[in-house]
């Protein structure tokens, strides 16, 4: 076990293999998130938003060490904007994710078909379709369904990536962190209009739904990708800060290359050694959320 983790680590997933964790990923969430809506014998509440946050918990756990576990064109959006993933890379992961949560959608309907007691399917897809006005639980305008998905999506985005980055991250618990903040955001974007704060999930469910879903589905693109701006500038402002001050017992830190921003940093190498080069991180593999699952912050 410990040799396959080495060479993992040593050789990081190719890009055709990080874009199928990021399908599968995104078909898991999309599945839960719509299957649980529909079957729920409470029709949504919490169960609904901890099945789906347990759902992004899980997934980057399973995933993560390959991809970094976005499963939102949001996540990645805002990851480019911070500087820690390529943008063609960042293109062909939304992609991914859009292909991801148009199957799991599609599992989720097929399912549904088979259910004598759902007779319309796209009227049973619509009930965990995003929409505002009368397609909203409590009847939100378009202004506040726009405003909420841009303040929850940079929240969501803000949280993955201060969770993966940091002096103090610790991989263990940012899937936690992130599957926590995906749940409290969907228990409060339910009854504003079934949010789902990830452009991915409500295009999968607006195929599948009545044609109002994708007529209104722009607005969950927008809303989403302006909050993960927001987040993506704040936390690259963050990385041209200047370091603070030595002080005495701290551990000497390397300066900032621009690379990984805000990870851990390796101890200073004494001139007499030759400091080691992981020459496996080129420009064209460097993700550092994608790093931080792989146990590499700071190289």
């Amino acid at each position: 076990m410990t040799s396959s983790v080495q060479a993992t680590a040593e050789h990081p997933p190719g890009l055709i293999a990080r874009l199928g964790a990021e399908a599968l990923g995104t078909m898991f969430l999309v599945l839960v998130a719509v299957g649980v809506k529909i079957f729920s014998t409470q029709q949504g509440g919490p169960a609904t938003a901890l099945a789906i946050g347990l759902s992004v918990t899980a997934g980057m756990i399973a995933f993560g060490y390959v991809s970094g576990g976005h499963f939102n064109p949001a996540i990645t959006l805002g990851t480019l904007i911070a500087g820690r993933i390529r943008a063609v890379a960042a293109l062909a992961y939304v992609v991914a994710q859009v292909i991801g949560a148009v199957v799991g959608a599609a599992l989720v309907y097929f399912v549904v078909l088979a259910s004598p007691v759902l007779a319309d399917a796209r009227a049973a897809l619509g009930t965990a379709a995003a929409g505002y006005g009368e397609h909203s639980a409590a009847q939100t305008q378009l202004a506040g369904v726009l405003l909420a998905e841009v303040i929850g999506t940079a929240i969501l985005v803000g949280v993955f990536l201060g969770a993966t980055a940091g002096r103090r991250a610790i991989a263990a618990l940012a899937p936690i962190a992130v599957g926590l903040a995906t749940a409290v955001l969907l228990q409060f974007g339910e009854i504003v209009g079934n949010l789902p704060f990830n452009p991915a999930r409500a295009t999968g469910q607006a195929f599948f739904s009545p044609s109002w879903a994708l007529e209104g589905l722009w607005l969950f693109w927008v809303g989403p990708l302006l909050g993960a701006a927001l987040a993506g500038f704040v936390f690259r402002g963050f990385s041209n800060f200047p370091a603070a001050a030595p002080v005495a017992g701290d551990v000497p830190e390397a300066g900032n290359d621009g690379g990984a921003a805000g990870a851990v940093q390796a101890p200073a190498v004494p001139a007499t050694a030759e400091a080691p080069v992981d020459r496996s991180r080129t420009a064209d593999t460097a993700d550092e959320a994608r790093d931080f699952f792989d146990g590499k912050k700071g190289q």
